[in-house]
């Protein structure tokens, strides 16, 4: 008989096996991504949403990552798809350590560089970074990385007419026998027999279309509304309901589309490529900021609901999320020219920006033909004759020359040796960037959930029912909203007190 894979007492960290399998048992769809199941008798793990008929109790194992899953030795189900599933909440029950390098892995970080050189940039040692990993996760950085790689590689075989070629690089692989090892290893087939069984629908105008997990409730109209009304013209563009942009990274180039598919909770994504190979991998760990795909309604909800500020209004409006930036760099130069004037005088500062500085995308029509200017562009641009003042044109190219050279990294797969508070210091250090606007940018481009900008007029308005309170007095009013104080800020934000006629925004 053949040898079933052993789950190791180490894979198992800080899971309730018999909650689980009420979970399994019920289908339940929270808890979606937030832990696998192995099934001992087949040798398969599982989203505990799988339509298989559920396993006995015993031939179960529970871990909380696919990675420790494959590192046990289980391979994923072709029916649930563990690929397809929603992220796990980077910061919830992680170190902040473990969080950035979950990012960094997310965007390929492990595929081109070795454990050593990793941990270093994260400011830790190989070892301590690894006993961070399998405490937290149960499994390796390298172990995570590989399943990221090979889960990739899955869904681009059955979800696209991609050439086997382009499915190995964009997935992360070296070399084209090593994803084919990969694939055989993992599946006990070629890519090929894996590809046909799984037949994929041709994309004929020769796009790529992927989907993207989310866990329900989301709302995305508001979220969308949010990203529409600060669109910057040439760059991004809001039709109905979708969402489409530009996009550069490296040599790559192209256009995004995103719409929501709520019957299958997960944002339907179509990628146009109009030069270079795909960077898939960047291009996925920046959706999922932008979208705040790994984000877990329940958990932000029950911490906000008892709150007489947050609660009424998450009550009416479940499912809220915080809009977050594919580029940094980019919403941070729209954050700034947002400073002291309204929304669309700054979306219309941001198109001219962009149609004087930035690089017309060839290929591309319609809306979106505009690649929004880098760093070293705007640093040594001339940005007069856009109507911004001296001081605006001075905060600009400061922070761009510091994004140039290093100084600061605002990118989801860039340097991770700086956590959020010290790059919120090295933004506050810059000409014209206060308390508000780095925080801002922290919410958004680093995709930190506890950013706050507690010198807002609009919050500290809502919190002294119309009569703005100090600054100390909204921090610690704020206080227990955290680790959630972003989607606190965002929900004063945007939706309306129901007990109110008319909101204090």
């Amino acid at each position: 008989m053949e040898k079933q894979p052993h789950i190791k007492g180490e894979t198992t960290p800080l899971l309730d096996e018999e909650l689980c399998y009420r979970a399994v048992t019920a289908r339940d769809a929270r808890f979606d991504g937030r832990f696998f199941t192995c099934v001992r008798s087949t040798g398969i793990y599982c989203r505990p949403v799988c339509p298989a008929p559920t396993p006995g109790r015993k031939q179960c194992v529970f871990v909380s990552s696919a990675a420790a899953a494959e590192a046990a030795g289980f391979r994923s189900c072709l029916r649930c798809r563990p690929e397809a599933a929603p992220g796990a909440p980077a910061w919830t029950g992680t170190q902040a350590t473990v969080t950035r390098a979950l990012r960094l892995i997310e965007a390929g970080a492990l595929d081109h560089e070795d454990i050593e050189t990793f941990a270093a940039r994260l400011g830790l040692g190989g070892r301590h970074l690894r006993r961070l990993f399998v405490t937290q996760l149960g499994a390796t950085p390298q172990a995570v990385a590989a399943n990221r790689r090979l889960l990739t590689a899955k869904q681009l075989l059955t979800e696209t007419q991609l050439p086997m070629a382009d499915i190995a690089h964009a997935a992360g692989y070296r070399s084209l026998r090593r994803f084919n090892g990969a694939i055989r290893s993992a599946y006990g087939n070629s890519p090929g027999a894996l590809r046909k069984a799984n037949a994929p629908a041709r994309d004929e105008d020769g796009s790529i279309a992927l989907r993207l997990g989310y866990r329900a409730p989301y709302d995305f109209p508001r979220l969308l509304a949010y990203l529409a009304a600060r669109a910057i013209p040439g760059v991004e563009a809001v039709s109905g309901e979708r969402y489409m942009r530009s996009f550069r990274l490296g040599e790559a180039a192209g256009l995004i589309e995103a719409s929501d598919d709520p019957s299958r909770r997960s944002l339907a994504i179509r990628i146009h490529m109009l030069r270079g190979p795909l960077p898939l991998r960047m291009v996925v760990a920046r959706l999922k900021r932008l979208f705040d795909l790994d984000a877990d309604p329940d958990a932000i909800g029950q911490a906000l609901a008892g709150d007489d500020l947050t609660g009424p209004r998450l009550a009416t409006a479940p499912g809220l999320r915080i809009p977050g930036a594919f580029d940094g760099h980019e919403l941070a130069i729209r954050a700034i020219l947002g400073q002291q004037v309204s929304v669309k005088d700054a979306t219309t500062l941001a198109g001219r920006l962009a149609a004087t500085h930035g690089e017309t995308l060839e290929g591309a029509d319609g809306p979106v033909t505009l690649l929004f200017p880098d760093p070293a562009t705007l640093a040594r641009g001339d940005l007069s004759g856009l109507g911004l003042t001296g001081a605006r044109m001075k905060t600009i190219a400061a922070l761009s020359a510091a994004e140039a050279d290093g100084r600061i990294d605002l990118s989801v797969d860039g340097a991770a040796g700086t956590g959020p508070d010290e790059t919120i210091a090295r933004l506050k250090e810059l000409p014209g960037i206060g308390d508000w606007t780095a925080q801002y940018i922290a919410l958004r481009a680093l995709g930190e959930p506890d950013a706050f900008p507690a010198g807002d007029l609009v919050l500290r308005k809502i919190a002294g029912n119309g009569t703005p309170v100090s600054d100390a007095a909204m921090l610690a009013r704020a206080a227990h909203w955290r680790p959630w104080r972003g989607y606190a800020a965002m929900a004063l934000w945007q939706i309306p007190d129901p007990f109110q006629k008319e909101d204090a925004a």
